[in-house]
C-alpha cells in the first residue's frame, strides 16, 4: 500500500508559503511550478487547506495566507487535512471476509489494534514537526535565485 502524494505536496506547499516573504503573492501558478504539477491539483490541496482551516485563500492571484503563525503548524495538522480518510484511518480493512473461514472471520479483530497503533506512532512523530521547523532547513530566500527559474507572468504575478 502507498499513500498519495498529497501530504508531502501540500508540506512543500506550506513551507514555501512560509520561506517567502510577505509581499510575495503565493499563488496556485507559483506552487505548481516548484512541485512541477499542474495549478488545478494546487489548487485542490489548498481547498483541504482551507477547508481544515490552515489558510485562507484570496481570490483572483491574492495567494494564500496561514491562519496561524507556522511554527503553530504541524505535521500532523497538514497530514489529517489531506490524508485521512472520512472514517478517520490510516489503514482500511476489508470488511467482506469469508466467515467460514478462521483466519477471514477474525483478520479485522486482530490486527485492528496493530493498525491502530501504527497510526498513533505516526500521529505522534508528525506532531513533534513543524511548518517552521522545516523551513528552516533550507537555505533563506534570494529574489535573484528564485527569478531565474520563473517565468516573467509569474514573477510580475507574485510580486517577485
Amino acid at each position: 500500500m502507498r499513500l498519495s502524494s498529497r501530504f508531502p505536496v501540500a508540506v512543500q506547499m506550506l513551507v514555501i508559503s512560509a520561506w517567502c516573504p510577505e509581499e510575495v503573492k503565493i499563488t496556485s501558478d507559483l506552487l505548481a511550478l516548484s512541485v512541477n504539477t499542474n495549478p488545478a491539483l494546487i489548487r485542490r490541496i489548498m481547498g483541504y487547506l482551507k477547508k481544515a482551516g490552515l489558510i485562507t485563500v484570496s481570490p483572483g492571484i491574492g495567494g494564500i495566507l496561514f491562519t496561524r503563525p507556522a511554527d503553530e503548524i504541524t505535521l500532523l495538522d497538514v497530514y489529517r487535512a489531506v490524508e485521512l480518510t472520512e472514517e478517520n484511518a490510516l489503514f482500511g480493512l476489508h470488511h467482506d471476509q469469508n466467515q467460514s473461514c478462521p483466519i477471514g472471520s477474525s483478520i479485522n479483530d486482530i490486527i485492528g489494534p496493530h493498525l491502530h497503533n501504527a497510526r498513533e506512532a505516526l500521529e505522534k512523530s508528525l506532531e513533534k514537526v513543524t511548518i517552521e521547523q522545516i523551513k528552516n532547513d533550507f537555505p533563506e530566500f534570494n529574489r535573484e535565485e528564485i527569478k531565474k527559474m520563473l517565468p516573467e507572468a509569474v514573477i510580475r504575478a507574485g510580486n517577485l
